[in-house]
This record gives structure tokens, sequence and C-alpha cells, in this order.
């Protein structure tokens, strides 16, 4: 679509990092969708990234000759034009799939499908996207689950006494559990003075979100600034008590759990999709679109004393390690992926 946003982040990100390795040259092709047009936000990632980076349309000339200049071909999502080609060409394909698919015997799904099988290998956001791919219990031969590289705060935690209250951030969308969250908060029997609540973000729903805090009473005790920056975000993150992820969505992932962690903090989530993934399991999970489930796990994080809250909170913190991946990664995937003769 020509913004910046997280598919944009990761590429750029991952090329960043194997392009600063020797013996490595990084070219990122990003493919015009129908309705393209380049953002000032995108087109200054692109000026200060200082990669080799080129937009171009489906199926076109210039996109098979980027295909036909390397010696591997690393895709984001299944797509015929370029696994076409990089079958044709006879070029090593990895295959990051980030989006799920449902279930559907149409021509469209069949030709994805076939995309996929092509693949040298293949690296799924999460299990519950990868399952809804293969339809199989355990992955196919060459597929993996690999969380995304992303760029986390350089912030560090705060300890316990610097914490307080719930935050939540997403865009103001439907099923993302936010009518859920401030029914359950309303209802929940806890001081909410000690325990506030915080909701990042902005979109369609905020005018009717805005007018139930206040039918409920609550406009004075939940800050909502909005959009905020990346800084300003971590900042919100590190001192809260936890990160609230309520979706009903059937989410792909979800990035914030990735960011709460980092920062030590951790997260109360629904049973959503691939949510519990990035979330761990130090988590506090409920069904998706409960308000009084959700209502019953605010009050067991309010309820929950500092000792035995740090040791969540630690917990979530060191297992992230152990998760995450770094461009090297993705260096030693490629090496290993190519031919003998160009190593």
């Amino acid at each position: 679509m020509g913004q910046y946003g997280g598919l944009e982040s990761f590429v750029m990100t991952v090329a960043a990092g194997v392009a600063a390795l020797p013996g490595f040259s990084i070219e990122i092709v990003f493919k015009k969708t129908r309705l393209f047009f380049l953002s000032d936000d995108l087109n200054r990632k692109v000026a200060e990234s200082r990669l080799t980076i080129s937009f171009c349309n489906r199926a076109s000339i210039a996109l098979w000759r980027a295909v036909c200049r390397a010696d591997l071909v690393h895709l984001q999502n299944p797509c015929p034009d370029v696994t076409a080609m990089a079958c044709f060409a006879r070029k090593p394909l990895l295959t990051n799939i980030i989006n799920h698919t449902k279930h559907s015997r149409g021509l469209h799904a069949k030709l994805w499908k076939l995309c996929l099988h092509l693949a040298t290998r293949r690296f799924y956001i999460s299990d519950f996207v990868r399952r809804s791919w293969e339809c199989a219990r355990i992955p196919w031969p060459n597929s993996h689950v690999v969380f995304p590289v992303c760029q986390l705060s350089s912030l560090k935690p705060l300890p316990v006494e610097e914490r307080t209250g719930f935050v939540f951030i997403a865009r103001w969308i439907e099923n993302k559990g936010l009518d859920t969250l401030i029914e359950a908060y309303a209802l929940a029997d806890f001081n909410r003075e000690r325990w506030p609540l915080k909701l990042l973000g902005d979109g369609p729903l905020r005018s009717r979100i805005v007018a139930r805090l206040r039918e409920l009473g609550l406009s004075h005790l939940v800050n909502t600034p909005g959009f905020v920056s990346e800084v300003d975000k971590a900042e919100f993150i590190r001192r809260s008590r936890f990160v609230v992820i309520p979706p009903n969505t059937s989410e792909d992932f979800g990035l914030v759990a990735l960011e709460a962690r980092h920062l030590g903090i951790p997260c109360l989530i629904t049973l959503d999709g691939g949510v519990p993934e990035a979330a761990g399991q130090y988590s506090l999970c409920c069904q998706p679109g409960d308000v009084f489930e959700l209502r019953a796990l605010l009050q067991q994080a309010a309820a929950m004393d500092d000792q035995s809250y740090m040791a969540l909170a630690r917990a979530a913190h060191a297992s992230l390690r152990q998760e995450l991946v770094t461009p090297d990664f993705y260096a030693d995937t490629y090496q290993s992926m190519l031919p003998a003769v160009n190593k």
C-alpha cells in the first residue's frame, strides 16, 4: 500500500541486519498493490535505511530481473508471481507467512497453497498461522515457526514500585477486545485509583468508547492519549503492571506482547489465534469476548502480591530471549539454502 507498517519494519530490520554481515548483498523489492501510494513516512524510512530498495509492479519485468539477480529469494507470503519466477529461475525460495488463511476450496486458495508447497523452506509467524495453512498438527518438512525480528526498546524494566495499573495498545477497531475490556474493568472489584487503565491508540471506535467510559463514570480514571511515539509507548508499557491483550479476531500474532515481555511486563490475554504464543507461558489468560472471565482475570492480577508478580514478570522477560531470533539467524538460513558452488 506504500505505508510504513509492521511488514515493512520486519523486512527492513532483517535486511539491515544481514547486510551488515560480511559476504551478503541485500536487495529489497516492494511490490505495489493496486491502490499503492508512497507515503512520506515510508519514503523517509527508505532514505534513512541506506539499503538497496525499489518498488515495482506485480508480475513485472522489473520483478523478474530482481529475481534473476538474486542467489536466493526471501518472499513475504506465498504469492504466485514471485513463487513462479523463483522456481523458473531455479532460485532457492524462503517464504515467510505472516497471516492465517481461512479454509477455502476456491482456485485462488488452491493456487496459493501450491505456492506454499513449492517453497524451499517456510517460516510461519505462529503455529496458529501454520496450522491454518498446512491443516496439520505436525509441521510439513522444512516448515518452522519463527518469531518476527522486531526493533525492541532500549529502555530497561522498572522496579515494581514504579509500575501501576493496566495498559491496552491497539487500533480501536472491532474485535480487538476494547469494548470487552472497559466493561470488565467497570465491573472489577478493586481500587481503580490504585489500578488505573491506559488505552493507547485510536480508530473508528473512539467516539463510542469515550461515550461508554463517560456512561460508566470512568472518564477520570482511564487515560486515552491516542497514538503515541515508540519511545512513549515503551514508557507507558514499563510503567504498567500488566499489558492487556484481549482480542476476539483470530490474531496472527501479537507484537505488543513481545514489547511487554522485553520490558519485563507480563500480559493478560485472551486465547485468540497466535496471541498465546507471543505472550508465552508466563501470562494470565481467559476466553475471548467474555466480560466476566476478563473481569476475573483483572481481579486476579490486582490481587497478586509483589513477590508473586515479580516472579511472573521475570519469567516472562527471561523466556523471551529463548524465543527471539536475530538477523544472524536469517544469515545462517540463507547460507544453508545456497548451492555449494556459491558458498
